[in-house]
């Protein structure tokens, strides 16, 4: 368009724009564009479109520019890599008369290229390997060679793709963009307080208020945005399901599991529905929450007509009971989502949250990204974001009064 569009031959001044111009001018300027992001935040909160009040946040899975098929085990990418090497060492004079300088200059790019990309791969296998605990799962531990810090992540429609996780934060005023990341995690659960703190940054202040789905309710973000004195409304299971699939799993029958025992405050002790008594024997404090463990006489349980029922797999230590004493914010934050105004907040995390995942996947069309990177792809989500705001802020003018700004 740059070419024969008059529109655009006018913005570029006529000079030739080719792909590595524009693919440079979308990394090289992250201060700029963050600059930009924070600016027209600060413009839109002077029009009373971004309040802070209350902030939806949630993630969305985008996938990379890479294909299943080039994830490649250590062994091979070490392989490619010294292919690579050679290459580069066997390159030609780029002013060879056979060649033009353009086209061996972009043939010796194409090689710098792809031998970086094979050293940022086994960087990225080290990493990988460095948060999986069993070693055959280790060995088979695989990175892209075109896009090494892309992960296998799953989809929405429950399949599996080469993806990056990207965490939108919106205010609840007119559902804009006011925090955006993208992370490596195929999970969500740690990027709550980040995008918090991700918010603060961009606008100078704290949101009062953070919704969240049940991904990203755990007992260390409860606490976290407790102690940062942000208001976090969110789904948190109480581990029932879990828990009786465990039991079920072991074979306890569902008269003896822990809601079957009694519990005595005064003694500390528990007693079993065969009147065995279950005394204190430790407790185990983990993040925001204590464990106090109980067992009965593993003589008593031997001898228990109800053992089978009871303890299945073994009863020479004894049944245990444990039972759990959540931290004063975390109780504080289960008795509030107890509330009927906690759970009508939480029924608008949909509407809000979810709205600008959709727009920009339907409308600005990012199901893929185009770059390749953990830098450049976080550029990417940040230059549609500000292209969003930009676009809801034109259609909001016309709904919404423009309050006065002060001079």
């Amino acid at each position: 368009m740059c070419e024969y569009d008059p529109a655009y031959q006018w913005l570029t001044g006529l000079d030739e724009i080719n792909h590595h111009t524009l693919s440079d001018f979308r990394v090289a300027h992250k201060a700029a564009l963050d600059d930009l992001f924070k600016q027209v935040l600060g413009l839109l909160s002077a029009e009373g479109l971004i309040t802070l009040e209350r902030v939806m946040h949630d993630g969305t899975k985008v996938k990379a520019s890479a294909g299943v098929d080039t994830f490649r085990r250590e062994e091979r990418i070490r392989a490619h890599l010294e292919l690579a090497r050679q290459q580069v060492e066997q390159m030609g004079d780029p002013h060879a008369e056979e060649l033009s300088r353009r086209v061996a200059q972009a043939r010796a790019r194409a090689v710098r290229e792809k031998k970086e990309r094979l050293e940022l791969a086994l960087g990225e296998m080290d990493k990988l390997r460095a948060r999986k605990t069993d070693e055959e799962a280790k060995q088979k531990a695989r990175v892209s060679e075109t896009d090494p810090e892309a992960r296998i992540m799953k989809q929405a429609d429950g399949g599996f793709a080469p993806s990056y996780n990207v965490q939108i934060s919106s205010d609840t005023t007119a559902g804009l963009v006011v925090g955006v990341d993208v992370t490596q995690a195929g999970s969500d659960y740690e990027q709550l307080v980040p995008a918090v703190a991700k918010v603060e940054e961009n606008t100078g202040r704290l949101p009062e208020q953070v919704v969240a789905d049940g991904g990203f309710t755990s007992r260390e973000n409860i606490l976290a945005t407790a102690e940062k004195g942000v208001d976090f409304i969110g789904s948190m299971g109480d581990g029932t399901a879990q828990a009786a699939g465990q039991f079920e799993r072991r074979g306890v029958d569902p008269a003896f599991r822990p809601e079957a025992f009694g519990y005595d405050p005064n003694s500390n002790t528990y007693t079993c529905p065969a009147s065995q008594l279950l005394v204190y024997e430790g407790k185990e404090k983990r993040v925001g929450v204590t464990h106090y463990r109980y067992r009965a006489e593993g003589a008593a349980c031997a001898a228990c007509p109800f053992q089978p029922q009871c303890c299945p797999q073994g009863a020479a230590k004894g049944r245990t009971i444990v039972r759990a004493e959540e931290s004063p914010p975390v109780a504080a934050f289960v008795a509030k989502m107890q509330t009927e105004e906690a759970k009508q907040i939480y029924r608008q995390r949909g509407r809000w949250a979810e709205f600008p995942n959709a727009w920009i996947k339907d409308k600005i069309g990012l199901r893929q990204f185009r770059l390749r990177g953990l830098t450049k792809v976080r550029m990417e989500a940040l230059w549609v974001c500000v292209t969003y705001n930009i676009q809801q802020w034109i259609r909001l003018r016309w709904r919404i009064p423009l309050l006065p700004v002060a001079v």
